[in-house]
């Protein structure tokens, strides 16, 4: 007999709006959460702002594996073509100089490390793959990709107290609100 213990995940309310979402997306950073997030169909211009999120540092991972790629190219052509075995064409010269010649292969190996850089920066930042996550047991999270706005505070903020963060759920307009577990 395995006994399955569960622990709490946090609250999650439904609001009616993208209007209603925002709103108490604002309220919900203004109290201080810092470990929730907004749920909807499709996305809300400005939502991050009102959920006090910073820019993100993905543009810079992208810049310096861009770097990295064209770095690479000119290290393995320059070395290639220069160093290990100098090809002579039409008596150009084998030298620093060539340099133009390499161009089409470090612009190639620059878009190529920084497609791979979005790509695995992006899923190492929204730490995915994740084959499951605690509200898919809720009975009505699967709405948020139809036509459901959602808000989950998570109970391992900080500030969160299952009454007063129920309460305040209830205040700024929040209906259905849940508590979501989690098994361990």
């Amino acid at each position: 007999m395995s006994t399955t213990r569960k622990r709490v995940y946090g609250y999650l309310a439904e609001f009616k709006s993208a209007s209603a979402l925002y709103k108490a997306a604002e309220k919900i950073r203004d109290a201080g959460f810092r470990k929730w997030d907004c749920y909807s169909p499709y996305p809300i211009h400005g939502l991050d702002g009102a959920m006090g999120l910073k820019r993100s540092i993905l543009p810079w991972f992208v810049f310096f594996g861009g770097m990295t790629g064209t770095a690479t190219a000119f290290t393995l052509a320059y070395s290639t073509q220069v160093v290990i075995y100098p090809t002579v064409v039409q008596a150009k010269p084998a030298n620093i100089f060539t340099i133009p010649a390499f161009f089409p292969v470090m612009f190639e190996l620059t878009i190529l490390f920084s497609g791979f850089t979005v790509l695995f920066g992006l899923l190492a930042l929204i730490q995915l793959p994740r084959l499951n996550h605690p509200l898919f047991a809720s009975k009505q999270f699967h709405r948020a990709t139809d036509d459901g706005f959602f808000i989950a505070i998570e109970a391992r903020d900080s500030k969160f107290s299952p009454n007063a963060t129920r309460e305040l759920l209830a205040e700024i307009g929040g209906a259905n609100i849940e508590l979501v577990e989690e098994e361990d």
